[in-house]
């Protein structure tokens, strides 16, 4: 078995932190969700180990992106913040989206929030309704998506970080500012550190609840002699002309 090295992964959104009479505006919840994800059990049922835990939105393959530890497994504390963020007994969070095609992982993650205490119910969606809904804010409470288009970590804050990006719901002035001055450097280590930074920022807040980088995971038979499947660089497809077979 061979895992694919393309630029996926998964993440909850958390679309009404920005929104002072939502619940989710409290930083408290956010973490709850980050501490109950068992990330590791859910890439063992969905990956069979190969799809490695996020700590960031971007994935680990990209320049420039944050090569962080995924926040840890603990459902104690995910409750105790539950209970601190005044819901002793549990939060009712409604309808749970998540990116068709993949309800391995969208169960699991469902498992994980309903045993802290916040309580969801997974919507079924089409993709195409799903992709279009997030994009025109239609998606509300937490909802979890996948991405893997390509390019750098500049181009993942552009969409889903900076205030203004297609699928963001919200944003903060200081990742702003720091997007629109990592435009216009061209010291790859300073761009670098800005970009980082931003990385950092979202971790701190707690914009969001990284899920895992997502592995394609393609058979190779005794007769390869060369599979090429992680020869593009961050694409989920071998170079099929140029699979070797052996004599």
């Amino acid at each position: 078995m061979i895992a694919s090295k393309h630029a996926s992964i998964f993440w909850i959104e958390f679309a009404d932190q920005w929104d002072v009479k939502s619940p989710w505006h409290d930083k408290r919840l956010r973490l709850a969700v980050n501490l109950a994800l068992d990330r590791t059990r859910i890439n063992e049922a969905a990956c069979l180990g190969f799809c490695p835990p996020a700590g960031v939105i971007v994935p680990r393959v990209m320049d420039f992106a944050l090569q962080v530890e995924p926040p840890p497994y603990d459902p104690h504390k995910a409750k105790q913040l539950v209970a601190e963020a005044g819901y002793p007994r549990g939060i009712d969070a409604g309808e749970f989206a998540a990116i068709p095609g993949f309800p391995t992982v969208a169960e699991a993650v469902v498992n994980d929030l309903n045993a802290v205490g916040i309580r969801v119910r997974l919507r079924p969606m089409e993709r195409a309704a799903f992709y279009a809904a997030w994009q025109e804010k239609k998606l509300r409470g937490l909802f979890m998506t996948g991405v893997g288009n390509s390019g750098n970590a500049a181009s993942r804050v552009e969409s889903f970080i900076h205030s203004k990006g297609a699928y963001a719901y919200g944003g903060y002035p200081d990742i702003d500012a720091l997007f629109q001055q990592q435009v216009l450097e061209r010291d790859l280590k300073k761009r670098e550190a800005m970009l980082f930074k931003i990385q950092e920022l979202t971790i701190e807040r707690a914009m969001f609840a990284p899920v895992m980088d997502l592995r394609v995971l393609m058979g190779v038979g005794p007769r390869i002699a060369k599979h090429t499947i992680t020869d593009i660089w961050m694409s989920p497809f071998p170079s099929y002309e140029d699979v070797e077979l052996k004599d």
